[in-house]
């Protein structure tokens, strides 16, 4: 259960999810998604129950996992006064990867021409959205947590973010995906799990080599 002051955020959350799996999460505004992907990130606190990612209890320490995951929120948290490129450069360093990574996710997101030396506070939202991704791709992670990911981006945007994942995913990464544009996200899943109330209250579960949250 994770508490956000005396109120239960999540409350029956059962979820084993196994490498390589990509997991739809769906559910109605107020579910608990975005929650229980911040809890995955070491964001939330736990105040009972287990948390363990990529074997990593976050109940006794919440930072430990956050070198291993990208997660692309609401936020974009991007540095408005660097540029394109510094703020890729830094999202890898940070997850302790090559910064080589950042040059790989730029190309790949159509950042390494005239906007990857563009300072992030005059992007327009589109491309501050192409760049958090590529944060995410410069990271590397074993564990993608993606809240409305198609939100903000143009069809080519959509189709590169698509394509991300399932290449994430056959790497052997786990994406968790919370998504209201179930046709597209179901697309891409693996698996969906139905969130309401705070609980998980559809979806199957999977044990082998899992991300356990409880």
């Amino acid at each position: 259960m994770s508490l956000l002051g005396r109120f239960p955020a999540l409350a029956g959350v059962d979820l084993d999810v196994a490498a390589g799996e990509v997991v739809l999460v769906q559910g109605s505004n107020g579910a608990g998604k975005t929650t229980l992907l911040r809890a995955c990130a070491g964001l939330a606190a736990f105040g009972s129950g287990e948390a363990e990612v990529l074997g990593h209890d976050l109940r006794k320490d919440r930072r430990a996992v956050r070198r291993c995951i990208g997660l692309l929120g609401h936020a974009t948290f991007l540095y408005d006064d660097l540029t394109v490129a510094d703020n890729l450069t830094f999202a890898a360093r940070s997850a302790g990867v090559d910064r080589s990574a950042a040059a790989e996710a730029m190309a790949r997101l159509g950042l390494d021409g005239r906007l990857r030396d563009v300072p992030a506070g005059k992007l327009s939202a589109g491309q501050r959205r192409r760049v958090a991704l590529a944060a995410v791709v410069s990271r590397r992670p074993d564990l993608w947590l993606l809240d409305e990911p198609h939100a903000g981006l143009d069809a080519a945007g959509r189709n590169v973010l698509d394509e991300i994942v399932l290449d994430a995913a056959r790497a052997g990464a786990t994406v968790l995906l919370a998504s209201h544009e179930l046709d597209r996200a179901a697309a891409l899943a693996t698996r969906t799990v139905t969130m309401a109330g705070g609980q998980v209250t559809g979806g199957l579960l999977v044990p082998r080599e899992p991300i356990h949250v409880a």
